[in-house]
């Protein structure tokens, strides 16, 4: 199942998404997921009253971001390459971090480039969406078994990030999170298949910056399960960027980042001061 969340005369709406011919469209309403508590006070429940609906092409909706996590984790240096293109060891366990839940930023929304930052870069990753509550997953699991389970499904996001203040602050916390500092999108799908290497690539301003497969993971998604939750517990609706491959760099106002994954779509994003 594919789905996304917009707007639609004044309300949020949660959609089934489509692949028609090469062409996604917003096919039907769906309840919204759980977690999206603000969704069901402004509905009064978890299914919209809308039976008039008609299909909409995706790229003519009023996108938003397709999570509202209760927290957002992020695995920074999962990529060896990355790690040493900005002359950094290549961790021996899983790099975490956090986004603040105000970075996140619709599909087609600006990204604010901060004027305390001399440096804002592109990082496009591969996220996944937690399906159910998960705690101390146990380190037995085998991938195509138990972990899956815990997966709704997996999106788009790009990590942006201030590069000159994530080295002097000495944390990553500022740098990573400034308002607008998580686009997410466009929707989120079950349909590709996680044990084969899947491909992303970023393009900034239609050139390629940013070509990767999650075949080149140092941490597998089983292992950030395990890893993440023998510390944190993980919500539904929790969003994990899984970390980026080389090829990041800086960006200028003006500019626009798209990070795609076959069966997840473009995430298209412009950058202004």
């Amino acid at each position: 199942m594919r789905y996304c969340r917009f707007r639609l005369n004044d309300k949020t709406l949660y959609g089934a998404v489509e692949d028609r011919n090469g062409e996604f469209w917003i096919s039907h309403l769906i309840d919204a997921p759980e977690e999206d508590l603000a969704f069901r006070i402004e509905h009064g429940g978890p299914t919209p009253d809308a039976p008039h609906f008609k299909p909409l092409p995706l790229a003519e909706a009023e996108l938003l971001a397709p999570v509202t996590p209760s927290k957002i984790v992020c695995v920074g240096r999962n990529y060896s390459d990355h790690a040493k293109e900005l002359g950094n060891d290549v961790p021996a366990e899983p790099l975490l971090f956090f986004k603040p839940t105000s970075s996140l930023l619709a599909p087609g929304g600006t990204v604010k480039m901060p004027a305390v930052s001399e440096r804002i870069d592109f990082e496009g990753e591969l996220a996944l969406v937690i399906g159910k509550r998960a705690t101390k997953i146990h380190p037995g699991i085998h991938p195509g078994e138990d972990w899956l389970s815990y997966i709704r499904g997996f999106t788009l996001a790009n990590d942006v990030t201030a590069r000159d203040l994530q080295k002097t602050d000495g944390q990553w916390t500022r740098a990573k999170g400034f308002d607008t500092f998580c686009p997410v999108g466009p929707f989120i799908s079950d349909e590709i298949d996680p044990h084969a290497g899947v491909t992303l690539e970023t393009r900034v301003n239609g050139e390629l910056r940013q070509h990767g497969s999650t075949a080149d993971f140092i941490f597998s998604i089983p292992e950030l399960l395990v890893y993440i939750t023998a510390a944190i517990t993980l919500e539904p609706g929790d969003l994990i960027l899984t970390g980026t491959p080389s090829g990041v760099g800086p960006l200028a106002a003006g500019d626009r980042v798209e990070v795609s994954v076959s069966g997840l779509g473009t995430l298209s994003n412009p950058f202004e001061k």
